[in-house]
């Protein structure tokens, strides 16, 4: 039996510069395109019904164990020229169940000014797959409010914090 002949690995063909100008205008425009929803501005609106996922505890170890945190609900006005009334905040557990409301009235929001709601590590209620839906209306066409959750929790010498963003829903 003849023995296998063995061939050296043909050297790496070098990639041309014109192939690398068109690859570095494509990971430009992938990385713009990707980046780019967050970073545009938003049209402006007259009010808004938005939906912002909250953890009230998220589980960890191999037991599955529940970690409590602290939920922030932060109410943002980005337009320095016009205020906005929050007319509704409204806090849902993992089964869609209206926990409870936050305010009994509307609450006037200034510009750049911020509203917080805060729901306490040891508040149960919400569970794991909490929303907060929160209801604005201004008298005019506006910058919409940057709305976001902070999650934050401690124990020992671990700790845990993320945040999440609104999304806009159809009332």
């Amino acid at each position: 039996m003849p023995a296998a002949r063995l061939t050296p690995p043909r050297p790496a063909r070098p990639i041309r510069p014109a192939r690398w100008a068109a690859l570095l205008v494509l990971l430009t425009w992938l990385a713009w395109a990707l980046a780019a929803p967050a970073a545009r501005a938003q049209a402006p609106v007259a009010g808004q019904t938005l939906y912002v996922p909250v953890y009230s505890h998220v589980y960890h170890g191999p037991k599955n164990r529940a970690f409590p945190l602290t939920c922030t609900l932060s109410i943002r006005n980005v337009d320095p020229g016009h205020g906005f009334r929050v007319e509704a905040v409204e806090f849902y557990n993992s089964h869609g169940g209206l926990v409870r409301g936050f305010i009994d009235a509307s609450q006037m929001v200034r510009p750049m000014g911020t509203l917080e709601f805060i729901v306490d590590e040891s508040d149960n209620d919400g569970g794991s797959g909490a929303n907060f839906v929160v209801r604005w209306a201004a008298d005019g066409p506006m910058n919409p409010p940057l709305v976001e959750a902070v999650m934050i929790g401690t124990s020992s010498n671990q700790g845990i914090s993320f945040t999440s963003r609104a999304v806009e829903i159809l009332p």
